[in-house]
């Protein structure tokens, strides 16, 4: 029985463990070694970690929690969890069973992109999803928004503040009178036709044959829980226009007692410091529902 098993070992569930293991609590990492930002060479507005590679910041996080003896670490995936008497039960994908008196979700989402060929490819190299993670490398290059919905008007909004922008519908959104005015204030430049292909660093190939090159490209992934044991729980959720996340108190408890949940698969919006910022909290809250609970 241990006293937490956390689902996911990147940036928030790395952040709970440490502080559960120098509360000196028994921890079980469960991880399949599916970070969100795999693609990402760079990570870029965490401080003190800025323009670091994200792999290398984990790896760096791993071995410092390797010197805490009461954590451990298992490489897989957790395929099911359940209430267990006063504490919870989780089943891997080899088949095992393990017990814990609390369960920390941090096990992030997944990224859908639009379906438009060569952008897959490209995405955290030259195709991003968040400006203060990317822009500031363009150099204030010329910057291309692609319109996922409504949603994108936030993006094409934002961006000139990285370099001269042009806002992309490719059908998917068409901008009212006062939106167009407020992106001309911006100094946005509105492009109609559809995409056909991206190419290059950031080449856009629209359908009437023309082609526009970009420093960087940005778009809206739409996004989804990448486990399902939230669900599995019975945790309520909370809709935002891109995804369905778990709801959580100040303290990262869901609303079933004894499971907290840290990182992305919380919030409509993320980054690797408000990830770190999140597992924290979730540590220590877990911690101390330990002691002062009888659950």
């Amino acid at each position: 029985m241990y006293d937490a098993i956390i689902v996911g070992g990147s940036f928030a569930g790395l952040s709970a463990a440490l502080q559960l293991g120098r509360a000196r609590r028994r921890t079980l990492i469960i991880d399949e070694g599916l970070r969100r930002n795999r693609f990402a060479a760079h990570s870029h507005g965490f401080l003190g970690q800025d323009g670091r590679p994200p792999q290398d910041i984990v790896a760096d996080a791993r071995a410092q929690l390797r010197h805490y003896e009461t954590v451990e670490w298992l490489d897989g995936r957790a395929e099911k969890a359940e209430k267990a008497g006063s504490g919870f039960s989780v089943k891997t994908g080899d088949g095992r069973r393990i017990s814990a008196r609390r369960l920390v979700l941090a096990a992030g989402v997944i990224d859908t992109l639009p379906d438009i060929s060569g952008l897959e490819g490209r995405w955290g190299r030259s195709v991003f999803h968040c400006p203060y993670c990317h822009g500031y490398e363009l150099n204030r290059g010329n910057v291309g928004v692609i319109a996922v919905s409504d949603i994108s008007m936030h993006h094409a909004m934002m961006l000139p503040d990285w370099g001269p922008t042009t806002f992309m519908l490719n059908g998917s959104f068409t901008p009212d009178e006062e939106q167009r005015a407020q992106l001309a204030r911006r100094g946005v430049r509105i492009e109609e036709a559809q995409i056909e292909k991206i190419t290059g660093e950031a080449d856009i190939h629209f359908t009437d044959g023309r082609t526009a090159s970009f420093a960087g490209l940005f778009v809206l992934p739409r996004s989804r829980m990448a486990s399902g044991l939230a669900e599995q729980l019975g945790c309520e959720f909370e809709e935002s226009p891109l995804l369905r996340f778990i709801r959580t108190g100040q303290t990262k408890e869901t609303t079933v007692s004894g499971v907290f949940a840290c990182g992305d698969a919380t919030r409509p919006a993320g980054s690797v410091a408000i990830a770190v910022a999140d597992g924290n909290i979730a540590g220590s809250a877990v911690h101390q529902s330990l002691i002062f609970r009888e659950d």
